[in-house]
């Protein structure tokens, strides 16, 4: 495949107050994004950290998905944890602190009986063709990414 395919995806917000915000994709109800009552606001949905995070999960998940089938393996099941630590100093301005991610934790944990080493290639190939990863990894933070059975 030579030729680009490009493709477009759209969000569209409105600030609801304070610093909530409802964000609109498609044709699906909104979601919310706000920031904790200890911040100042209503507490009504997760921060945009929490949601690049819960998009690392679920984008993992969906090349897993599409990856397992080209490489025939199987499983029952995967739970995710993932943390992100940040500085809060980047956000209050405090020149020279990054205002993202400084590292991140993720794991996924199999119910399968594949091997260690299926398992790893199939990791492999999943944070090589990850998008959300690979933005992550390209802003360059560290992710201790771990994948293993339970």
């Amino acid at each position: 495949m030579t030729t680009k395919q490009l493709v477009r995806m759209e969000t569209r917000g409105t600030w609801e107050g304070n610093l909530k915000t409802s964000i609109y994709a498609r044709e699906f109800s909104p979601f919310i994004i706000d920031e904790p009552k200890h911040l100042g606001s209503t507490n009504e949905g997760p921060n945009p950290l929490e949601y690049l995070l819960g998009g690392l999960t679920g984008c993992t998940s969906v090349m897993i998905g599409l990856i397992a089938k080209e490489q025939n393996f199987s499983y029952q099941g995967i739970e995710f944890k993932n943390s992100g630590i940040i500085d809060a100093r980047g956000m209050r301005g405090v020149e020279g602190v990054s205002t993202y991610f400084q590292t991140v934790s993720f794991e996924a944990i199999f119910s399968t009986d594949e091997s260690d080493e299926r398992l790893g290639a199939l990791k492999a190939e999943v944070e090589r063709r990850c998008p959300i990863h690979n933005l992550i990894v390209d802003a360059g933070v560290a992710i201790d990414s771990k994948w293993y059975k339970n």
